[in-house]
């Protein structure tokens, strides 16, 4: 990890970056603001335009905490600046989603329908095509949010692997088995 901690990360000149005494570090930009509390024992500077994460020894614990945090902090500025943005694709007869005041309903085969409350920190939108899949969209500052919450929808129906039916992301490709086959006379 430290090859990764090593690296500075480039500060946008729309992006400002503060640290505490607590050593909590705050990333304010044009989409929101961000903090994450670093362990004590890492320090991190800002020096000529680029944000240096440092350790104070080589222990095996110090490497990799030094990769970590350098990794949420580059996550912070980015998701500050830019923003991250997640697509879902829903496949299966029937299965549909749509969604109401930050709840997102969906109808996966099952007797009921599932609600999902997404945070207000992620913006959720379900679009329905006519014969295209219905698709998910996510978007957020927050990449670990983010991912959680993608996770946590693409639970509710897994892609199983001899339809391909169920709740996946966008391009993801899914190993398919063959089924059963026919006795043979």
């Amino acid at each position: 990890m430290s090859r990764i901690g090593k690296k500075p990360i480039a500060l946008p000149s729309n992006v400002t970056l503060s640290v505490d005494n607590q050593n909590v570090v705050t990333v304010k930009g044009p989409k929101g603001t961000l903090t994450q509390s670093v362990d004590p024992d890492i320090s991190v500077a800002i020096e000529e335009g680029h944000i240096q994460v440092a350790r104070p020894t080589d222990q095996k614990r110090h490497k990799a905490m030094h990769g970590l945090y350098r990794s949420l902090v580059n996550n912070m500025v980015t998701g500050v600046s830019e923003g991250y943005k997640l697509n879902l694709e829903i496949i299966g007869v029937g299965y549909k989603a749509a969604v109401n005041n930050n709840v997102l309903e969906l109808q996966l085969g099952y007797s009921h329908n599932v609600y999902v409350a997404v945070p207000q920190e992620i913006k959720v939108t379900a679009v329905t095509e006519k014969g295209q899949n219905p698709k998910v969209y996510l978007e957020g500052i927050d990449k670990q949010l983010l991912g959680d919450v993608a996770a946590k929808i693409r639970s509710l129906r897994k892609v199983e692997p001899y339809k391909g039916k169920g709740i996946r992301f966008v391009g993801e490709q899914v190993r398919r088995k063959a089924g059963k086959t026919s006795s043979k006379k």
